[in-house]
């Protein structure tokens, strides 16, 4: 086991449904199967992370299948990758698991982890997918051990860069997942009066190698319920006029692009 206390950073040791270190502290196993890392001096609010409506728009959203083929492209680049060995990888801000779940179908040999700072998403998931090693922890803050990852997934997720080259092995990667330049650029022509499209992220990882960037670029044909869920997953959702809810909700069919720019390091 990988993990680490967060309050001390020695190593936390299973005995039975808890978690403990040398130091004494105890965090112990949710009945669906996840560890609470996530002190309170560190969680910055009372609930933090997403809410549980947003949670169960974007589980409705993404159980129709419309981000299947990102699903799948980040599963197969994994696999691609760290498939030929066993392996640990992690999924920051996983959510409810949608994706995690895929990575551990796609590496039978490894062992995933995911971490969100959101309870509620964490609750769902574990209750879910039972394959997957879940818990609630900060991304700033990673609970693991030195180098004791050999890959970590970021699909939209803040992480602290330190924490990452510190968390990677030598050799180890970090996939990203980023909006491409017309991703869902028909929601915002319903919202904002000039459409801009998503800047390119220039980002360099210190101590990483650029090794691949691809684009996935396709057109989904949503109901009015689904876009309704997707634009509630956004994060202008707040800028909507309640006729655009509204329009969206007594429509039949709503087409809209997904564009995602997928890019993995690779740890010196």
């Amino acid at each position: 086991m990988s993990l680490i206390c967060p309050l001390c950073h020695q190593p936390l040791l299973q005995q039975s449904n808890s978690f403990r270190c040398d130091a004494g502290h105890q965090f112990d196993q949710a009945k669906e199967g996840y560890v609470n890392l996530l002190p309170v001096q560190y969680k910055g609010s009372r609930e933090p992370g997403d809410s549980v409506e947003m949670l169960q728009a974007r589980r409705t959203f993404l159980d129709a299948g419309h981000y299947q083929p990102l699903r799948q492209s980040v599963a197969g680049l994994l696999a691609q990758q760290l498939g030929s060995h066993s392996s640990q990888v992690l999924d920051i801000g996983c959510g409810e698991g949608y994706y995690t779940a895929a990575m551990a179908e796609a590496l039978p040999q490894a062992k995933l982890f995911g971490l969100d700072v959101a309870k509620a998403a964490i609750r769902m998931a574990a209750k879910r997918y039972r394959k997957v090693k879940f818990c609630v922890a900060s991304s700033q803050r990673l609970p693991f051990a030195d180098a004791a990852l050999d890959g970590v997934v970021r699909i939209y997720a803040p992480c602290s860069e330190d924490e990452l080259a510190r968390v990677i092995k030598p050799g180890g990667i970090v996939l990203t997942v980023t909006p491409g330049p017309h991703h869902l650029r028909q929601f915002k022509a319903l919202i904002y009066r000039e459409v801009q499209l998503h800047a390119a992220e220039e980002k360099a990882y210190a101590g990483f190698k650029l090794a691949d960037r691809q684009n996935l670029h396709y057109n989904m044909k949503l109901s009015g319920a689904d876009a309704v869920s997707l634009l509630q997953m956004t994060p202008f959702a707040w800028r909507a006029r309640e006729e655009v809810w509204q329009n969206l909700a007594a429509s039949s069919e709503f087409s809209c692009d997904a564009d995602f720019t997928l890019t993995l390091w690779r740890r010196d």
